[in-house]
């Protein structure tokens, strides 16, 4: 079968008006992607348009599933347009947050709790934590969902050992797909791994609330959240948009990482979301060859910083190379070595942020 091309889906999206005129020239399809009878794209709205806009939504889908050749089509509402103050054309400005869901479609209704995983840098490890906290929480019998927030840097399909596309359910929601026993979902599974997203804050608050509003959930006791690192827009935004139990903050030991960790840890008390505690990693290295131990990075950081800043320190993870191969292989250490001393950390910090969340959910 012939692979559907540009020019067939912008076509077909002339059919799809609002307001009176086509979508195709009104300028609001953008970031369109296909790949194997599988098409991405957004839809430009007015974020003050963008709850009453899901009808919209579900007919430029109908209209490129039509097409020969297309197996599977995702469409995103994002806030990228401002509408001039006299209630003309759109400005030039982006909006400075994604559509508001409206209020009988809450976010993810079956979930329970909602841990954010947040660093206040890149590189400290945070997805690495992440999935193997998530795993950990399975690995005791929870039932557990994991949301790749990190839409510029989707690393959970690779660390999961998973691929391909989901499917939906019969209706207008996606599946997650499903990894040693957790639900998943990652803007990883829609793209190209090696296709860069060239998005401002509001598209990518716009594929964020899509992953969790239109993914088929279900009934979940916990999920885990690798947001984003640092403390910009898009962080910000979830934390005040996303009902979240509590979050978890990931840093190494030395000063410069733990200067962002500070701020990262403002930032969620300033939005009211208690922080369960700060995760010490790549805490410590332990030679395999001579069983040296070497703190590169200082230690002990984290839990002088967790007690000057009131929060709890959950544990310290050591930088391992043993932990590094089983997540770029796609099988965490927590269910490829699950008696090493790697997974017992990662299981007493889940085991304790459990509790945290247990009890707020109380």
């Amino acid at each position: 079968m012939a692979q559907v091309t540009e020019q067939q889906i912008f076509e077909a999206l002339k059919t799809v008006r609002d307001e009176g005129k086509d979508i195709v020239s009104q300028d609001m399809v953008a970031d369109l992607w296909i790949e194997e009878g599988h098409v991405f794209f957004a839809l430009r709205v007015e974020a003050e348009r963008g709850p009453h806009l899901e009808p919209l939504r579900q007919q430029a889908e109908e209209a490129v599933l039509e097409l020969p050749g297309v197996k599977e089509a995702s469409v995103i509402l994002t806030a990228e347009r401002q509408a001039s103050p006299d209630g003309g054309a759109p400005g030039p400005a982006a909006a400075h947050g994604a559509a508001e869901p409206s209020a009988d479609q809450p976010l993810m209704p079956g979930v329970r709790s909602i841990v954010a995983v947040a660093s206040g840098k890149g590189g400290v490890g945070k997805s690495t934590t992440a999935v193997n906290l998530a795993l950990a929480l399975a690995a005791a019998g929870h039932s557990v969902g994991l949301l790749d927030a990190d839409i510029y840097g989707p690393s959970i399909p690779r660390m999961l050992g998973i691929g391909g596309h989901p499917t939906t359910d019969g209706g207008s929601k996606m599946k997650p797909l499903l990894s040693y026993g957790i639900k998943c979902m990652s803007i990883g599974f829609l793209i190209e791994e090696n296709t860069p997203l060239i998005w401002r804050g509001p598209m990518v608050m716009g594929a964020l609330e899509q992953m969790m509003r239109d993914v088929a959930w279900g009934d979940l006791e916990i999920m885990v959240v690798d947001l984003p690192p640092g403390t910009g827009d898009a962080q910000l935004t979830m934390a005040q948009r996303v009902p979240l139990s509590g979050a978890v903050i990931v840093s190494t030991p030395q000063d410069i990482a733990l200067a962002d960790a500070r701020r990262g840890l403002a930032m969620f008390e300033k939005v009211d979301v208690e922080v369960y505690g700060i995760v010490e990693n790549m805490s410590y290295f332990l030679c395999p060859h001579c069983n040296g131990r070497s703190e590169i990075f200082s230690h002990g950081g984290a839990r002088q910083e967790a007690q000057r800043m009131g929060t709890e320190f959950l544990g310290e993870i050591p930088l391992d190379i043993a932990i590094r191969e089983a997540g770029d292989g796609g099988h965490p250490i927590v269910v490829s070595d699950p008696e090493s001393d790697h997974a017992k950390a990662y299981r007493a910090i889940a085991e304790a942020i459990w509790e945290k969340a247990a009890k707020a959910g109380a």
